[in-house]
């Protein structure tokens, strides 16, 4: 039953699991594996309180930006790990620094689905706030959205 998880109510853990950020209980996309077919298709509206998930036209081109930094974090991130536990020097004769690109780079394709998912969920979370009493307050219709501009024409 949706709701029932306490741990489902913080930001991190909804984010991390697609979670609606009104409800943080509706999943936002249809299918759970990141590495299936489509995997980002998401539902229009959340399937537990129907909040849109298209808030206006072209709402998610902004999460090419928030794509690059979660793959930036994730190579400083590779980066200081590999510098820790294996050692880096940039010497002529040391070649630890191209077999950390290698393997930074082949982890980074690897992460690209998940990656890209959760640059949708946290673009979606930074525009619709968590309501803990969704069910007493009504959605807040979005000025623009794709059916409203197609009735127009």
């Amino acid at each position: 039953m949706p709701g029932t998880s306490s741990a489902k109510k913080f930001y991190i853990t909804s984010v991390l699991a697609s979670r609606c950020p009104r409800c943080r209980e509706g999943k936002v996309f249809q299918k759970d594996n990141a590495y299936s077919k489509n995997s980002t298709q998401m539902h229009a509206n959340c399937p537990v309180c129907g909040q849109p998930t298209e808030i206006e036209v072209g709402f998610y081109y902004g999460t090419g930006y928030v794509s690059y930094a979660l793959s930036i974090a994730l190579l400083a991130t590779t980066f200081v790990a590999w510098k820790i536990l294996i050692g880096v020097t940039f010497s002529i004769d040391d070649n630890r620094i191209f077999y950390w690109m290698g393997c930074a780079f082949t982890l980074l394709f690897i992460m690209q689905p998940i990656l890209m998912r959760m640059s949708r969920v946290l673009w979606l979370s930074w525009f619709v706030s968590f309501d803990p009493k969704w069910k007493e307050h009504p959605i807040d219709q979005p000025e623009r959205i794709v059916r409203e501009q197609m009735n127009n024409w």
